[in-house]
């Protein structure tokens, strides 16, 4: 693999656009025998002539043209990713983010590290309650942003969708089939909730009548109770505990949901590079990536 030296490509493209070594040189402050010796290094590097040079001008060869355009974009990302660098270094202040409590458990934690690692200056608060809490003391000033569950089709205003959460029924291990008789048993969060909306929802237009015998908002408490026997939930896809029961095609099809983040109009540094962070990782997450 042939290493790229950018300092050596800046002076090239400084030679492109000056065509002269005197004025080359003295726009970088260097010696005109400096910069030649840059540029046979370069040619070195390469193994091609990129300039032809006379006693009045420089002129680039063949190999130069088709170098530049590569010069230029190599330095164009070396220069973005050293100002990046420099963004992230001087990152400070607070940062209060509300939280469902499933996505909490299961999708923040790692994000929140990596975060933390990268921007160790940004002191983090998090907060998690139900989606329509969070938006009430999110109008009220409580959070920089929030993350929350929404019907796709019914999205707030001002909130980003950063993906959609397909939903499957959950039962009792060893436990397929549609319950016997017209009522189903069901363990939901208490409303409002998405998740328990596309439920109830797709119950009724099949014709059945929802019994929700089980509420929490927590939804390890869910799990707990289906794995009890006590009744059916809603939970999404990628987080189906391996033990509990994926409803066979006897059940009714649950619609999906949709994570969005809302932010604040005003935004900090700090909660502008955390929400950049979220949505980038969130949109996609880790275990997502091989397939996507």
């Amino acid at each position: 693999m042939l290493p790229l030296d950018v300092p050596l490509l800046e002076t090239f493209l400084d030679l492109v656009e000056t065509g002269s070594f005197t004025r080359t040189a003295a726009r970088v402050h260097r010696s005109q025998s400096a910069i030649s010796a840059q540029v046979r290094r370069l040619e070195t590097m390469l193994g091609a002539t990129l300039f032809e040079r006379t006693t009045r001008q420089v002129m680039l060869t063949p190999a130069g043209e088709r170098l530049v355009p590569h010069a230029q974009a190599v330095v164009d990302a070396a220069a973005a990713l050293a100002a990046r660098f420099r963004e992230e270094e001087d990152v400070a202040g607070d940062v209060r983010l509300g939280c469902p409590e499933d996505i909490a458990s299961a999708d923040l934690p790692a994000i929140l590290a990596d975060f933390a690692a990268a921007h160790p200056r940004v002191r983090l608060h998090v907060r998690c309650d139900l989606t329509l809490h969070l938006t009430q003391q999110f109008e009220e000033g409580a959070f920089d942003l929030i993350l929350i569950k929404q019907d796709p089709a019914r999205i707030m205003a001002g909130a980003r969708m950063l993906r959609h959460e397909a939903l499957c029924w959950a039962g009792p291990p060893r436990s397929r089939g549609f319950p016997q008789g017209q009522t189903v048993p069901l363990v939901l969060a208490p409303a409002p909730c998405v998740y328990r909306a596309r439920a109830l929802e797709a119950l009724a237009q099949a014709g059945h009548l929802p019994d929700v015998v089980y509420a929490s908002p927590s939804e390890t408490g869910q799990i707990a109770a289906v794995r009890a026997g006590l009744g059916w939930s809603v939970l999404p896809e990628r987080r189906l505990p391996p033990d509990l029961a994926v409803a066979d095609a006897g059940w009714p099809a649950v619609p999906e949901a949709a994570i969005c983040l809302l932010t604040a109009a005003r935004m900090t540094g700090a909660v502008e590079a955390f929400a950049r962070h979220v949505e980038a990782r969130l949109s996609i997450m880790p275990d997502e990536r091989g397939t996507a």
